[in-house]
């Protein structure tokens, strides 16, 4: 196996990276597998036992002590995380020129470096990527005309290992995420222009704008990291393998944050692909295209899935009218109430 690119150039925080991520506890057992988890520093890692939605005067509450597991995910930074992947890994940081595949094998050119031929390519490389583009892979994509605006603050209030998400009417959405000690990460999307007059304002009066947004749940706020800003879309590839190709993560597919669970599906896949591929019959080629079917087939519903979902609530919350708000808001009450159906959904978004 061979790695193609070059380890990024992660930003140095005197706190906590203001990117996050919320891993499920499916994704953490397989970076566990993999001796990933084991490279991050345990005083940087933090768990979620509770959740807290909130919408349209209605809220529903996860649990991990009633779901009878021992945490709903795990809070983990984008830098750190990155670092403890990338660490050990030998790789050649040339720049892809073009991909030929035929029968016998797919080759790679590059600018920089003789060719190199493989029997099977993996597109890990983003929501731009070169694979997916030089396969000859369609993708539909949207803009949302959102931006993500990140930042971590210092709370008055505990916490208590709880992340809490507010559905505000029109579009934005405000999540706050537990990290160590006091302290949280803000992830609030938002219209681009309103991300933008947001990011620009002074400290005291960006805190001041969050704690009215959470209804000052976590009491006074004070700005703990630099503020970063991200813009949002929706990306959908038709297939997520061509022959002796495949797609996993953002190259394949890119959900709004709302869900958080971006990388969760991403993980997802590569566990997929890794099983399929050490599963496979002895002496199978790694990249016939009868055998990425199985991959692909797999991970189709659980794609569609979640993105129909966060698909969904995007559209449903940004909805104004009367009647749609008593709707959503007698959802997401009526959900609260039935608890075989919330654990269904933490099962769901556990693996």
């Amino acid at each position: 196996m061979t790695l193609i690119g070059a380890a990024p150039q992660l930003p140095a925080f005197e706190g906590y990276d203001p990117r996050v991520y919320a891993l499920s506890p499916g994704n953490v057992d397989f970076l566990r597998a993999l001796g990933v988890w084991a490279a991050l520093p345990a005083e940087r890692l933090t768990p979620v036992h509770s959740m807290r939605v909130y919408g349209d005067e209605a809220q529903l509450v996860f649990d991990a002590y009633q779901a009878g597991a021992a945490e709903l995910a795990w809070i983990v930074e984008d830098s750190a995380l990155q670092r403890a992947l990338w660490a050990g890994l030998a790789s050649t940081p040339h720049r892809c020129e073009r991909l030929e595949i035929d029968e016998h094998a797919a080759v790679l050119s590059f600018s920089d470096a003789d060719a190199f031929a493989a029997k099977l390519v993996v597109g890990a490389d983003g929501a731009n990527s070169f694979v997916r583009n030089a396969a000859g892979i369609a993708a539909r994509e949207r803009d949302y005309g959102q931006a993500a605006l990140v930042a971590n603050f210092t709370c008055e209030r505990p916490h208590s290992n709880t992340a809490f998400q507010w559905f505000q009417g029109g579009g934005p959405v405000l999540a706050l995420l537990p990290l160590p000690g006091a302290q949280v990460s803000m992830v609030w999307s938002l219209p681009a222009a309103e991300a933008e007059r947001l990011a620009a304002l002074r400290p005291e009066a960006l805190a001041a704008e969050v704690e009215q947004a959470s209804h000052a749940m976590l009491g006074a706020l004070q700005l703990a990291s630099p503020v970063r800003s991200f813009p949002l879309r929706r990306l959908a590839a038709r297939r997520l393998i061509a022959p002796r190709v495949a797609l996993v993560g953002d190259a394949g597919h890119v959900i709004h944050p709302l869900a958080g669970q971006g990388l969760n599906l991403g993980l997802q896949d590569a566990r997929v692909l890794a099983q399929v591929l050490n599963d496979r019959e002895p002496g199978r080629d790694a990249g016939d295209y009868r055998l990425l079917r199985r991959y692909e087939r797999r991970r189709a519903e659980p794609i569609a899935a979640m993105d129909a979902v966060v698909s969904g609530l995007f559209a449903l919350y940004g909805a104004r009218s009367g009647p749609v708000r008593r709707l959503r808001g007698a959802g997401l009450n009526l959900t609260d109430r039935l608890p075989v159906l919330k654990n269904i959904l933490i099962r769901q978004a556990m693996s």
